[in-house]
């Protein structure tokens, strides 16, 4: 399908990047993304939460600052009380004062399974645009959060998880990658994307796929929920990551002492995960020093981008 072309497009839809970002003077661009899903917790109100901090991510992983959003809702207002919709939409709203985003408005429709998320739109400078390429050999590999919230929804589908997991994945996906975004602003960061649903794997392509680099991810360093094991190992999984292993298995090599459990915890989907970026080697360790010091604990360096194995994946 050919692409419709501007020359004040900065980033478009050719590389699957987070948001769309759009020049309008040479010093100021506007961000447009959209995202929005069905129910992925029990709680109305934080579901709300989670999906208003999952629409707003896009807008941090491109290096800008959210300002306004829109309301996307689908809700079958025969099967489901009113009040439920009311508790969706508070968590929304509080989540955005939390983000100093202003709502403007938004859409509804009846649809006959629950959906909610965002249209937000943001500002950057131009110059400082952040995209999922770029990446440039000897730089870091940093991750801001923990991996598992795709296989601890499943697991919570089925009642078989503790509800004391439950509420910490659900912190970590409540909380807005908004501080960590800022801090990154310290240093020079060659490219950046936020971990949804092709899970750090899937995403980690994206960002070395077409291009002259390519990428160690040290799994051991991978920050993870680490009670997920025993779901994977029993095949409590969704089915979004088997289909993550198919689309993106064949850009991954695995070392033979890593675990089979492991490589499906790195394709597990994601809901509002964090941010994944490449900086230069000499500024990494600030950068999560810094990120350690603001709350921000499972920040960590997990791999380094190399000039061999070009467009491929080596997990160790």
């Amino acid at each position: 399908m050919p692409l419709i072309s501007d020359p004040n497009l900065i980033i478009g839809m050719e590389r699957g990047d987070d948001a769309g970002v759009y020049k309008l003077r040479e010093d100021l661009a506007i961000i447009q993304t959209l995202d929005f899903f069905t129910p992925i917790v029990d709680d109305p109100y934080t579901f709300g939460q989670v999906a208003a901090a999952n629409s707003l991510s896009d807008v941090y992983a491109m290096g800008g600052k959210p300002l306004v959003a829109m309301n996307i809702i689908c809700f079958p207002i025969n099967k489901m009380d009113i009040s439920i919709l009311q508790e969706i939409l508070k968590g929304g709203l509080d989540k955005m004062r939390e983000a100093e985003v202003v709502l403007v408005g938004g859409h509804s429709i009846e649809d006959d399974e629950l959906k909610y998320g965002l249209s937000v739109g943001g500002i950057v400078h131009p110059e400082k645009v952040w995209s999922n390429h770029g990446s440039l050999p000897g730089d870091n590999i940093v991750l801001t959060k923990a991996l598992g919230s795709g296989i601890i929804s499943t697991a919570l589908k089925g009642e078989s998880v503790d509800q004391e997991l439950v509420d910490r994945c659900t912190e970590m996906m409540c909380s807005l990658n908004r501080r960590a975004s800022e801090l990154m602003k310290e240093v020079d960061i060659h490219a950046c994307t936020d971990i949804a649903g092709f899970g750090l794997l899937g995403h980690a392509c994206e960002m070395i796929e077409g291009s002259d680099v390519g990428m160690v991810i040290n799994s051991p360093a991978v920050p993870w929920f680490h009670e997920i094991k025993r779901f994977v190992e029993t095949g409590i999984v969704p089915g979004g990551l088997h289909r993550n292993k198919r689309f993106r298995m064949h850009m991954v090599d695995v070392a033979s002492n890593v675990p089979d459990y492991v490589v499906d915890i790195l394709f597990d989907p994601q809901t509002s995960g964090g941010l994944l970026f490449s900086l230069p080697e000499d500024q990494a360790d600030h950068i999560v020093k810094r990120m350690h010091e603001e709350g921000i604990e499972d920040a960590t360096i997990i791999g380094e981008v190399i000039s061999e194995a070009k467009g491929r994946i080596l997990v160790r």
